[in-house]
């Protein structure tokens, strides 16, 4: 199925990876959760991924591919679920632009220099 039939935002994130998908589960439980699509990039196949999105990519960082078909990684694509989601848009909203996302940016990659830590171990 095309993202373009669903018309949802859709997450990819890295389910193979313990923290990213407990995170992932989190806010698969919340309300609103329906709104978004939510693709396994270590488990679907390419098709699924879409243009513009390769598997490596996908399991490097967070994407979100919205509804317009853009694709936003890093903080951009956490920002953009978090407005998907009621009890996190607040969030999402005020980290979405500007400075605040630029650092929240800088503190994403810091995650994703210790996850690699973490996965070579």
């Amino acid at each position: 199925m095309s993202n373009s039939t669903h018309n949802l935002p859709t997450v990819y994130f890295d389910g193979g990876c313990p923290v990213c998908s407990r995170e992932v589960a989190m806010y698969q439980a919340q309300p609103g959760a329906e709104s978004l699509r939510w693709i396994d990039a270590s488990r679907c196949d390419a098709q699924t991924l879409g243009a513009g999105l390769t598997r490596d990519a996908a399991m490097a960082r967070l994407h979100l591919r919205r509804p317009d078909g853009s694709l936003v990684s890093g903080a951009a694509a956490f920002t953009g679920m978090w407005q998907a989601l009621p009890r996190w848009s607040w969030l999402g909203r005020l980290l979405g632009s500007g400075i605040r996302l630029r650092l929240l940016e800088v503190a994403y990659r810091c995650f994703l220099f210790v996850r690699r830590v973490w996965r070579k171990a």
